[in-house]
């Protein structure tokens, strides 16, 4: 197989774009976990189908935990970037934030982190061309998903 070029960070980036709406919600108004959570999901599915041009499928998701409520009537912007690619898994990030569009004001809410995993027609693995981080905050997040995987391989190990 002949070896892919790098890409870079930037090339496969997402930023999706969301209003909370009524159907969204809990009986409090606020966006729903699992409402959140799919929109975490296709936002890092695209970001790792733009990385490797192939059909990537959610392998785990790291802690996600939830800083502050949002509310119905938000706008969620989610951006998701592939940190580390491992052979065929890739790490992806994805930084939420809530916007009122009355006030202005945006709050950072959550961030996680997902493995994806490219896969050929026939649903098996395939080898994901190699990122290359270029800005510091690129590099930070590089060297971060190491750990993570490292932990993530710990865990699956002491099952």
């Amino acid at each position: 197989m002949p070896r892919q070029r790098l890409r870079t960070v930037k090339e496969s980036q997402v930023q999706m774009v969301q209003m909370v709406l009524p159907t969204d919600t809990n009986r409090l108004g606020n966006l729903l976990g699992g409402q959140l959570m799919q929109w975490i999901d296709i936002a890092a599915a695209i970001a790792a189908s733009r990385h490797t041009n192939r059909v990537c499928v959610t392998a785990s998701v790291d802690e996600l935990n939830f800083h502050h409520p949002i509310l119905q009537g938000d706008v969620v912007t989610l951006e998701a970037s592939v940190n580390r690619v491992f052979h065929t898994s890739l790490e992806i990030g994805v930084r939420v934030t809530k916007e009122n569009l009355l006030t202005g004001q945006q709050t950072y809410t959550n961030t996680a982190y997902l493995t994806f995993v490219a896969i050929d027609e026939n649903g098996k693995p395939v080898v994901a061309a190699p990122v290359q981080p270029v800005t510091k905050e690129e590099k930070r997040r590089y060297a971060d998903a190491a750990r993570r995987r490292s932990l993530r391989l710990l865990h699956r190990k002491q099952r």
